[in-house]
C-alpha cells in the first residue's frame, strides 16, 4: 500500500509478503528512483526532487526480516506548499489560495470531486491522483526486482513509441537476453531501442512541449526465467495476466495493456497467432514461434 499526496512532506509505502533473508539496500532502490527521474522530457517536478529512500522497518543490516517493510521518500517540493497542505491547521483565506476549480480532461478530477464531495477544491483529488505517486511504485518495484532475481527472473522494459515515432522493433531479434537489451536501451534518454528512434522521439517530445500539448506512447516490458504455474486458471482473481493487467492499468494515464500479440491479434485469424506446441524428451515443451536469436 502506498500513501501520500503530491505536495505533502513524505511519500510512503508498506510492503507485506517479502520473505526473510533477502538482501535489500537503499542503494538498489535509489538506483531505480534515479532511473525514473532521468528520462528525456521530464517535467519541472523531476528537476526539483532528489528522490532517495529511507527504509524504516522490515530490514535489518540490509537483510529482510519477513515483517512488513516500510519505505519513505521525502518530497522536497513540500517546502513551497507547507501552508497549503498543512494537515494540522483549519482552512482559512491564506492557506486556501491555490484552489483548483476547473476539471482537467483525462484526469480523475471530475469523478473524484463528485465521489468525495471535493467540488469546492479539486486539489483534494489531484494531490493523490498525481504522477508523484509513482515514486513509491518504483521503490516497491525495486524490492520486487530483488526478490525476482533470487529466483532467476529478469525484467526490463523499453519505449516502443512516442506518438507516431517508433523504435526499430526488428532489433529485438539481435538480443540474446535482457542484459544485452538493457545495455542498449539504458544509453538512450528516451529508452528507445535504437538511435534513430531515440532522436525521433526526442523531437516529438520537444515540439509537443513547445505547443503546450501532450502526447501518448507505449512501453514494452519483458520477463525471462519465469517459472511455470504462476497464477491459476481456476479463479478470476488468481489469473496472472489479470493481476499484471490490473497493476499496469492502475498507473495514472495508462489506458491499455496487452500480452503477446494482444490488440494486433484482434485483426488476425487463429492460424496466424496460435503457437504450435512440441514435445521433446530433452527440451520438454517448446513453442513453434520461438526462433533462433529470440529469448
Amino acid at each position: 500500500m502506498t500513501a501520500g499526496e503530491s505536495h505533502v512532506p513524505e511519500e510512503m509505502a508498506i510492503i507485506e509478503g517479502i520473505p526473510s533473508g533477502l538482501n535489500v539496500t537503499t542503494d538498489m532502490i535509489n538506483h531505480e528512483l534515479a532511473r525514473r527521474q532521468h528520462a528525456y522530457g521530464r517535467g519541472q517536478r523531476q528537476v526539483i526532487e532528489t528522490d532517495t529512500v529511507a527504509i524504516l522497518s522490515g530490514v535489518r543490516h540490509q537483510v529482510t526480516l519477513g515483517s512488513p517493510i516500510t519505505l519513505n521518500v521525502h518530497n522536497d517540493d513540500h517546502n513551497h506548499w507547507r501552508k497549503i497542505m498543512d494537515p494540522n491547521t483549519p482552512a482559512d483565506a491564506e492557506n486556501s489560495m491555490r484552489k483548483v476549480m476547473r476539471q482537467r480532461p483525462g484526469h480523475a478530477d471530475l469523478v473524484g470531486g463528485i465521489e468525495f464531495r471535493h467540488q469546492s477544491d479539486l486539489r483534494n483529488v489531484l494531490e493523490r491522483s498525481s504522477a508523484r505517486e509513482t515514486v513509491m511504485r518504483v521503490a516497491v518495484g525495486a524490492v520486487a526486482k530483488a526478490l525476482l532475481r533470487e529466483v532467476g527472473v529478469d525484467v526490463h522494459g523499453f519505449v516502443r513509441n512516442i506518438g507516431s515515432t517508433f523504435s526499430n522493433l526488428e532489433r529485438l531479434t539481435t538480443f540474446q537476453n535482457l542484459a544485452e537489451l538493457r545495455a542498449v536501451t539504458e544509453t538512450f534518454p528516451t529508452r528507445a531501442l535504437d538511435e534513430k528512434g531515440n532522436q525521433a522521439m526526442q523531437a516529438v517530445i520537444d515540439w509537443t512541449k513547445r505547443d503546450a500539448n501532450t502526447v501518448g506512447g507505449t512501453v514494452q516490458v519483458m520477463a525471462t526465467g519465469m517459472p511455470v504455474r504462476l497464477g491459476s486458471y481456476v479463479a478470476a482473481t488468481e489469473k496472472l495476466d489479470a493481476k499484471i493487467a490490473r497493476a499496469i492499468i492502475s498507473i495514472n494515464a495508462f489506458k491499455g495493456v496487452d500480452f503477446g500479440g494482444g490488440f494486433e491479434n484482434a485483426e488476425k485469424f487463429g492460424d496466424q497467432v496460435m503457437d504450435e506446441i512440441f514435445w521433446d524428451a530433452d527440451k520438454g515443451f517448446t513453442r513453434g514461434s520461438l526462433q533462433p536469436g529470440r529469448f
